[in-house]
C-alpha cells in the first residue's frame, strides 16, 4: 500500500514526529482540543501541498495566490495535491448567495432564458448582478438604504466642533478636511444656522472641481457633497472600512425593501417572464426541497438537458441536509457548517482524483441524523480514488475511519506526540484518552428538578417556527434539540433575545486582530504591564509592543513582510527582536529570570503558577482553566481561535466574577471539544446553575444530550418539515417520542 510519509515534523506543538498514513484511505485525526491534530493535518500537510502546487506557477501567478511558508518538517514524501474542506464562512458580500456560490443559479437563469414566457433576453439578463438585468432603484441589492441625518450630524455643532458624527469625518481626518478646507463655509458655524442652499451645497453637491480654492485644498482634489461621499465610501463597494466601522454604519443607515422589485433585486421586465406563474426570483426563494417539487412539475422535452442536472444538484443539496436552505439566502448569513457542507457539495461532481482531500471536523452544526449523509460523502470521495484526511471529534466519524492516528496526549506544550496509530477496532482497546472516551456507557440524568420556576415563551412564529409555545426551568440545565434548520435557534433567539439579563454567548469572532490576544480580551494585560513595571522599575507603557516599548524594526508585528513586486511577499521572522515584539531594553528587564515576552509565551497553567500571588491575573487565568482551555499561550491571537475556543473564552469572563440570576445561551458549545474534555465544560455550566442562573444550551452532541435536566425537541426534520414542538420535559420521556430523531440516537447512544 502507497503511503503518504512525514518525517520530522515539529510545526508549532509537534514533538518531531513522523508518520505514515496510508492513500486511497480514509484516516482520521483524533485527540484532545490543542493536541496537534491541526498543526499536522493543516499547518504542515495541507499547507506543504498548497505550497509545492503554487511553486509550479509562474511568478506573476505565484503573486496573486495565497502565500505558504515552508512548515517546520524535515520531509513529506509522497504527497498529492490537496483539497482542502474547513470551516471557514464562505463570506463574500451581499451580491452572493446559495444559488451564486454554488453555480446552481446559472442553470436556473439558462432555464428561464430558454422555457420563461414571454422571453425577454438570454441568460445573463437573468443575473441581478448585471446591469441589464438589474433593478436599478436598489441596483440588484433587494433593499435600498437611507442616511439618517440626525445620526450622522449633530447640527448644534460646527464644522470644527466635530459636527460630522463619524469617526473617519472628524475634523483632523483627510476626509474631515475636505470639508474644512473647501472655503465654501464657515468652519465655525452651527449646522443648524446653515442656510437651505448651504446645507444643499454641504450635503449633495456631486463631485465638481472647486473654482478658487483655498491654498491648502489638494490641487487635483474635487468637492463631493457628504451624502455622495459617504454612499460611495460606505453603501455601495464591500471594502475593509465597511467592516471596520460596521457599527458606526448600522446607526447611521437604515435599510428597507426596495419598494420597485419588493427584495426580488431585478428589473420589472426581466419579473414578467415565468415559468408555470412563477419569475426567477419566486423560484430562488423557495426552500431546496420545494424547489425541487416545482422542477418536477415542468413539462419540456427541449429543456430535459438543463434540468436534469438543476435537479441532480437541488437533490445533493437536500441530501446533505440543507433543504431548508433557498437559493436566494446570502452566504454572509451562512454558519461554518453550512458553508463547509456547500464546498463539499461542489467536489462530488469532480472528474479529479488522486487528490488528498482534508475535511476539518465535518460533523459541526450537524444531527446525528445528518452526519451518516455526510459520511456517506466522506466514503464516496474515498471510491472515487482519493485519500481523504478527516479531524474529527465525533464518535459517528470517527467509526467510519480505515486507519487513525491519535495525537496527545493532553494539549499544548504537553500535546504533539503521536499516542496510537491504527484501526477503530483497536483504538477502542487503547489506553489513549479518545480509546477510553469511545468506551465509557452513558446514562441520562436522574429527575432532580427541585423548584417549579420556569421561564414562558408563548406563541413564537418566526422563520419555520408554527405557533410554538414551550417553557424552560429556571437554575436548571435545558437541551434544545433537533436537527440543522429545524427551528431550535429562531425559537430561543425570538423568544428570549430582548427579556433581561439574557448572555448569548455564541462562536462568533471575538472583534480582534492579530495584536490582540488572550491577556487583552481578558483585561489583565494592562496588570501584568503594571506588575513588571512596579518590579522593574521601567515606565509601564514599554511593556506594551502596540506603543513605546515596540521593536523598531518590526513595530511590534515580530515579523517583516517585504513585498516584491511580480513576486510572492516575503516574511521572515524579525531579526533585531527575533520574534518577540519588544526592544531590547526591555527584553533586558526580568522578573524571576522572565521577561515580557517570556510571560506571553506561557501558557494558562504556567501563567497561574508565576502569578500565584498577584490574584487579579491569576484569578481571571483560573477561570480561564476552568473551560478547559490551560494549554493556550498568553500571546496567542484572538484570530487563531477555533469558533469553540471563542465560546469557552468568552464564558471564561462570567466564571470570573459571580453572576446571578441571569439566562446564559450556548449555541453547541461542544464545538472542536474532545469527548473527554466535555466534562470540563458540564462543571462550568453547574457552577453557573450554583449561582442561581439558567443554562440553555442549543446541541447536538449526545454526550452533552445525556445531562440535560430539560430537553425541548423541534423537528421532526427541517425547514418547512420541522418547526413543531414534538416534546418539552424532563430527559426519560423524551426516548419515547417516536416521531423524535433525536430521541432515535439516543436510544441508540445509550444502549451501544
Amino acid at each position: 500500500m502507497s503511503m503518504i510519509r512525514i518525517h520530522g515534523a515539529k510545526q508549532n506543538n509537534l514533538k518531531n514526529i513522523s508518520v505514515d498514513i496510508p492513500k486511497h484511505q480514509i484516516t482520521v485525526f483524533t485527540g484532545r482540543s490543542g493536541s496537534g491534530k491541526s498543526s499536522l493535518v493543516f499547518n504542515t500537510i495541507a499547507a506543504e501541498s498548497e505550497r509545492l502546487l503554487n511553486e509550479t506557477y509562474s511568478t506573476y501567478i505565484q503573486h496573486q495566490l495565497s502565500q505558504f511558508s515552508k512548515p517546520n518538517v524535515d520531509l513529506i514524501e509522497h504527497l498529492p495535491v490537496a483539497m482542502i474542506i474547513n470551516q471557514n464562512r464562505l463570506g463574500g458580500n451581499s451580491r452572493s448567495t446559495v444559488g451564486t456560490i454554488s453555480d446552481i443559479y446559472a442553470s436556473v437563469r439558462l432555464l428561464w432564458s430558454r422555457i420563461g414566457e414571454p422571453f425577454v433576453g438570454y441568460s445573463d439578463i437573468f443575473s441581478f448582478n448585471n446591469p441589464k438585468g438589474m433593478c436599478e432603484t436598489c441596483s440588484g441589492l433587494g433593499y435600498v438604504e437611507d442616511i439618517d441625518l440626525n445620526e450622522l450630524l449633530d447640527f448644534d455643532k460646527s464644522l470644527n466642533e466635530d459636527a460630522i458624527r463619524f469617526p473617519s469625518f472628524r475634523p483632523d481626518s483627510w476626509r474631515g478636511k475636505r470639508y474644512l478646507y473647501t472655503g465654501l463655509f464657515d468652519n465655525d458655524k452651527k449646522l443648524k444656522d446653515y442656510s437651505k442652499e448651504e446645507l444643499d451645497i454641504f450635503l449633495y453637491t456631486k463631485p465638481t472641481k472647486l473654482k478658487n480654492p483655498p491654498s491648502n485644498w489638494p490641487r487635483t482634489a474635487k468637492f463631493e457633497g457628504l451624502i455622495h461621499r459617504f454612499r460611495r465610501s460606505f453603501l455601495l463597494n464591500d471594502n475593509f472600512e465597511k467592516q471596520k466601522f460596521k457599527n458606526d454604519i448600522e446607526r447611521v443607515v437604515t435599510s428597507k425593501e426596495c419598494p420597485t422589485c419588493n427584495g426580488k433585486r431585478l428589473s420589472p421586465k426581466v419579473l414578467e417572464c415565468k415559468i408555470n406563474d412563477y419569475d426567477i426570483a419566486d423560484f430562488t426563494n423557495l426552500s431546496i426541497d420545494e424547489a425541487l417539487k416545482f422542477i418536477k412539475t415542468i413539462d419540456s422535452a427541449k429543456a430535459s438537458v438543463i434540468i436534469d442536472p438543476l435537479q441532480q444538484q437541488l437533490e445533493s443539496l437536500s441530501y446533505i441536509g440543507l433543504n431548508y436552505l433557498t437559493l436566494s439566502r446570502e452566504t454572509t448569513t451562512l454558519s461554518g457548517g453550512e458553508s463547509q457542507r456547500i464546498k463539499l457539495i461542489r467536489h462530488l461532481n469532480s472528474a479529479l482524483s488522486d487528490l488528498v482531500y482534508i475535511i476539518d471536523e465535518p460533523s459541526i452544526g450537524l444531527h446525528p441524523e445528518d452526519i451518516q449523509r455526510i459520511n456517506e460523502i466522506i466514503q464516496s470521495l474515498k471510491d472515487k480514488g482519493n485519500t481523504v484526511l478527516v479531524v474529527e471529534h465525533d464518535p459517528d466519524v470517527i467509526k467510519i475511519a480505515d486507519h487513525i492516528v491519535d495525537l496527545g496526549p493532553l494539549a499544548g506544550k504537553n500535546g504533539g506526540e503521536i499516542t496510537f496509530t491504527g484501526s477503530y477496532h483497536n483504538l477502542l482497546h487503547s489506553q489513549t484518552h479518545t480509546g477510553q472516551a469511545l468506551r465509557r456507557q452513558h446514562r441520562l440524568k436522574p429527575s432532580q428538578l427541585s423548584n417549579n420556576d420556569f421561564l414562558s415563551i408563548s406563541n413564537i412564529s418566526r422563520n419555520n417556527l408554527k405557533n410554538v409555545s414551550v417553557k424552560i426551568p429556571k437554575e436548571a440545565m435545558t437541551v434544545i434539540t433537533g436537527v440543522a434548520g429545524s427551528g431550535k435557534s429562531s425559537l430561543i433567539h425570538a423568544g428570549l433575545e430582548k427579556m433581561p439579563d439574557t448572555i448569548f454567548i455564541d462562536q462568533k469572532p471575538a472583534h480582534a486582530s492579530n495584536r490582540s490576544n488572550l491577556l487583552t480580551y481578558l483585561n489583565i494585560f494592562d496588570d501584568v504591564r503594571s506588575y513588571f513595571s512596579e518590579e522593574t522599575g521601567i515606565k509601564k507603557s514599554m511593556f506594551s509592543y502596540n506603543s513605546e516599548g515596540a521593536c523598531v524594526e518590526c513595530h511590534g508585528k515580530g515579523i517583516i513582510k517585504t513585498e516584491l513586486a511580480f513576486m510572492p511577499d516575503f516574511t521572515q521572522i524579525c531579526d533585531v527582536c527575533h520574534g518577540k515584539r519588544y526592544k531590547p531594553e526591555v527584553l533586558n528587564a526580568k522578573v524571576n529570570d522572565y521577561n515580557i515576552a517570556d510571560i506571553l509565551a506561557l501558557t494558562v497553567d504556567e501563567a497561574i503558577s508565576f502569578f500565584n500571588k498577584k490574584p487579579e491575573i491569576s484569578q481571571p487565568l483560573e477561570a480561564l482553566k476552568s473551560t478547559g482551555l490551560n494549554y493556550m499561550t498568553l500571546g496567542q491571537s484572538l484570530d487563531t481561535l477555533s469558533g469553540g475556543e471563542i465560546q469557552r473564552v468568552k464564558l471564561s469572563k462570567y466564571l470570573t466574577k459571580t453572576v446571578h440570576q441571569h439566562i446564559f445561551i450556548f449555541d453547541e458549545p461542544t464545538t472542536g471539544l474532545h469527548e473527554d474534555d466535555i466534562p470540563i465544560l458540564l462543571e462550568c455550566f453547574d457552577q453557573l446553575i450554583k449561582a442561581s442562573n439558567t443554562v440553555i444550551i442549543i446541541e447536538h452532541n449526545l454526550t452533552m444530550m445525556t445531562h440535560a435536566d430539560w430537553f425541548i425537541d423541534i423537528g421532526p426534520y427541517a425547514g418547512e418539515q420541522g418547526g413543531q414542538l414534538l416534546y418539552q420535559g424532563e430527559a426519560h420521556g423524551l426516548l419515547d417520542v417516536e416521531r423524535s430523531v433525536t430521541a432515535k440516537h439516543l436510544r441508540n447512544y445509550l444502549n451501544k
